[in-house]
């Protein structure tokens, strides 16, 4: 009996796929996604993206700020001589924890 009644309601989900083709309308991306801050981290060189007119904040992980470079393009790339250790980077709301070795 449980068979049946498994075997009558998947082929009830699978025979209804009007309401499956409605569930997967189109979606439009949202704007902040694509124009969200982003930032690439090799060695000391540190590539910053969709940020112009930003600031980029390079912090010690005792708070002090070590550095600070003004962003004038979307894609710029900074590179900082910095000591080995763990530094906290941020622009705008983005920050990111990184590793110099």
């Amino acid at each position: 009996m449980v068979k049946k009644t498994l075997l009558l309601v998947l082929a009830v989900f699978l025979l209804d796929s009007s309401a499956v083709c409605r569930a997967q309308a189109e979606k439009s991306m949202p704007d902040t996604e694509l124009s969200a801050v982003s930032i690439v981290v090799k060695g000391t060189t540190f590539s910053i993206y969709n940020a112009s007119g930003s600031t980029l904040e390079v912090f010690s992980l005792t708070g002090t700020k070590v550095a600070a470079v003004r962003i004038t393009s979307n894609e710029e790339t900074v590179n900082l001589t910095l000591k080995k250790g763990c530094y906290i980077l941020k622009v705008d709301k983005v920050v990111r924890k990184v590793s110099i070795r």
